[in-house]
């Protein structure tokens, strides 16, 4: 990932052990590295936040009659 992100090899140990901070802009190429948003990043409730938005993106394509189809599914899931 350092070296992706243009860094040298121990820049995100550096980071991850708390001996060095990124830059801002260096901090938004963490976040497109991941395909996350800042906020993304900092919402410590988000599980998985990629899953999460590419279901939403799904989500937002089905009509009224699958909406209905699949939130059935899901409380059946939930109720076992």
């Amino acid at each position: 990932m350092s070296l992706d992100l243009g860094q040298n090899r121990s820049y995100v140990q550096a980071i991850s052990s708390g001996r060095a901070l990124p830059s801002m802009a260096q901090f938004f190429r963490i976040c497109d590295y991941f395909d996350i948003t800042p906020l993304q990043f900092f919402d410590a409730e988000s599980v998985n936040p990629q899953l999460l938005r590419k279901a939403m993106e799904g989500l937002r394509k089905l009509d009224d009659d699958d909406l209905m189809m699949l939130i059935g599914l899901i409380n059946r899931l939930h109720a076992k």
